[in-house]
């Protein structure tokens, strides 16, 4: 059975710094390249950053790169979501999910966590 469990959003001011975790509950998580997508309000939800499964590698979406860093202990079964320079935009729910193929944008799973909630301040 798979659980995904988010947490660490809040309500931050623009420029400021969130540290999100996803606690991962699947047999045998480290094999899985992860991600992170997020929501806005009124809009689809997009993907923000990908992790393989040693953490050696990422890459990111346009809009959050050299602002936001990905990594992952494998130990504890969590995947981490370093956010600084926060702006307004970045405001959403943010989820964790498996990436569907390397180098890919997709979700690799239907089962979606609850999320955890980012709003930032103008």
């Amino acid at each position: 059975q798979v659980q995904l469990v988010e947490s660490g959003g809040g309500l931050v001011q623009t420029g400021g710094s969130l540290r999100l975790s996803c606690v991962v509950s699947v047999r045998t998580p480290t094999t899985y390249s992860m991600g992170w997508f997020r929501q806005a309000p009124g809009k689809e939800r997009e993907f923000v950053a990908a992790i393989n499964w040693n953490g050696a590698n990422t890459y990111y979406a346009d809009s959050v790169k050299g602002r936001f860093t990905i990594s992952r202990d494998n130990a504890k079964n969590t995947v981490y979501l370093q956010m600084n320079s926060l702006k307004p935009e970045d405001t959403a729910d943010y989820y964790c999910n498996r990436i569907r193929a390397w180098g890919s944008s997709d979700p690799g799973m239907d089962y979606w966590g609850q999320g955890t909630q980012v709003t930032i301040s103008p």
